[in-house]
């Protein structure tokens, strides 16, 4: 079976933990910054009728759907960088529009158009022909500062007030259209939930507005200069051609853009120097990376996307959609599993025992493979596959609702692995004494060809990570290694509470 570990790290919708250590650290620097001058703009978030709760309900859900859209870049050093900006920002949010429930986060599209869109309770989406397309990482921070705001101010749900016949119910594809916008929005609009309702949650002019001059506020506090917010949206208006900006279909130019957050901008006093330092080598690193996809190569599904996204930082594709350079075989030799058992720490808040012949074959941060001798396959370019051994990830974006975030993991898993069904609902398990899922799935080995067994139990961590483990077998052989698996789920010992 050919499964992709790395694409797990987008897949859901909570942060990681290194994501709430950054945001905590720059929150803290905020009782550092000075109080900015009186005599800048006032700003009051319109009117909204909905509660706080409905916009962080409404992120969580629709940030599903988009990861399962889009290609997530999934490199380790952009991602550190937009967070890195990005948790400067959201610290500097005024204390009036600070909602303790909201979770900022910041992820990489690899994606040529230039775009970005932040989803109701903070999180947040850069296409990285946005970050190409800038000249600093002032113009980066201040599409973010402008994206921060609308959530800030609770511009979706305040949109949606607006619209009296819509109900809290189908905002979800509301709020997703209307952020996708453009060529790819209308493209997904025909045929996915996410699409629906394109036109009520595009921002008006209003809101663009308040967004411009509170984003201008805001990087004046995380040390940005706001006339760099100003300069990224001239350098918008000259993008043309097939790469013109897909941002302004859901954020119109509410006129004299430039010159208001100018103005803006005198009335502010930069707070110390927020640069990373890092832009140049940033844009460096993107243009030794392979193209992006554009929006109608994604819309046609041949962007790796969701479950098939590469990881780029480790160089391991995990690739679960070409196998063609793994070899096919009719049959592996493979020793029975030993009948002793060894200790093992893959994780750092995780122990378990396995078959003392089964060896760690493919593994990091996020998850490890086992599989004894003969089990473990690897073509020339990356591709993995494993006929026999076990497999433990994470998924670390997760809703919190267990029998959720196991559909959405056994979902994305049968999207990416083209032969892989399930075969009904889940038994009730445990690992480590917590409640856990259980469930079989049927597949098609890329190795032999043959029919093969897939056992699959999940369970969710003291942080709101869903860990899970999968064992597979062949169908012949099933049913001694389920009592192997078995084993193995019940020497589990979890410490990350």
């Amino acid at each position: 079976m050919v499964i992709a570990l790395h694409y797990l790290v987008d897949m859901t919708a909570a942060l990681s933990v290194n994501r709430y250590r950054r945001l905590l650290a720059a929150l803290a620097g905020t009782l550092l910054l000075a109080t900015l001058t009186a005599a800048q703009t006032k700003i009051v978030a319109p009117n909204n009728r909905y509660p706080v709760s409905d916009d962080v309900r409404i992120g969580k859900e629709a940030v599903a759907e988009v990861t399962k859209e889009l290609p997530m870049l999934n490199d380790e050093r952009l991602d550190d960088y937009v967070e890195t900006i990005g948790a400067k920002l959201a610290a500097a949010i005024p204390a009036e529009f600070q909602h303790p429930e909201f979770r900022y986060s910041f992820d990489v599209v690899n994606q040529q158009e230039i775009n970005a869109f932040a989803l109701p309770g903070g999180p947040m989406f850069l296409n990285r022909g946005m970050i190409e397309a800038a000249k600093t990482e002032g113009e980066v921070a201040g599409v973010m500062g402008h994206e921060i705001s609308h959530v800030a101010l609770r511009h979706g749900t305040a949109q949606a007030t607006s619209g009296q016949k819509f109900q809290i119910g189908s905002i979800l594809g509301q709020v997703g259209g209307a952020i996708l916008g453009g060529t790819l929005g209308n493209v997904i609009s025909q045929g996915s939930q996410i699409g629906a309702g394109l036109g009520l949650m595009k921002y008006s002019r209003a809101y663009e507005s308040q967004a411009d001059i509170l984003g201008a506020q805001i990087l004046a506090r995380a040390g940005y200069d706001p006339r760099e917010m100003a300069n990224m949206f001239k350098t918008l208006e000259a993008e043309g051609g097939s790469r013109g900006p897909e941002w302004f279909s859901s954020h119109p130019n509410p006129g004299n853009r430039f010159e208001a957050i100018n103005n803006e901008a005198r009335s502010l006093r930069v707070q110390g120097n927020g640069s990373t330092g890092q832009f140049q080598s940033i844009q460096a690193r993107l243009r030794n990376m392979p193209p992006a996809y554009t929006a109608e190569q994604i819309a046609k599904g041949q962007a790796k996307t969701g479950a098939q996204t590469a990881n780029t930082s480790t160089g391991n594709t995990g690739n679960s959609g070409n196998t063609s350079n793994i070899p096919t075989r009719t049959s592996v030799k493979v020793p029975p599993p030993s009948p002793s058992y060894r200790s093992s720490r893959p994780l750092n808040f995780l122990r378990l025992r396995l078959p003392e012949n089964w060896k760690e074959v493919s593994g990091d941060a996020d998850g490890v493979t086992y599989a004894p001798e003969g089990g473990f396959f690897q073509s020339r370019d990356g591709n993995t596959a494993f006929t026999h051994g076990v497999q433990i990830g994470l998924v670390p974006k997760a809703t919190g609702d267990l029998q959720r975030d196991t559909n959405d993991l056994v979902t994305s898993l049968t999207r990416s692995n083209t032969q892989l069904r399930a075969n009904g609902g889940y038994t009730r398990d445990s690992i480590s004494g917590r409640r856990a899922l259980r469930t079989t799935l049927s597949n098609i080995s890329e190795v032999t060809g043959q029919r093969e067994s897939v056992s699959l139990t999940a369970t969710e961590l003291a942080d709101g990570r869903l860990l899970f483990l999968i064992g597979v077998a062949p169908q012949n052989e099933a049913n001694a290694y389920e009592t192997v698996f078995r084993r193995v789920r019940q020497s589990v010992e979890l410490s990350d509470r």
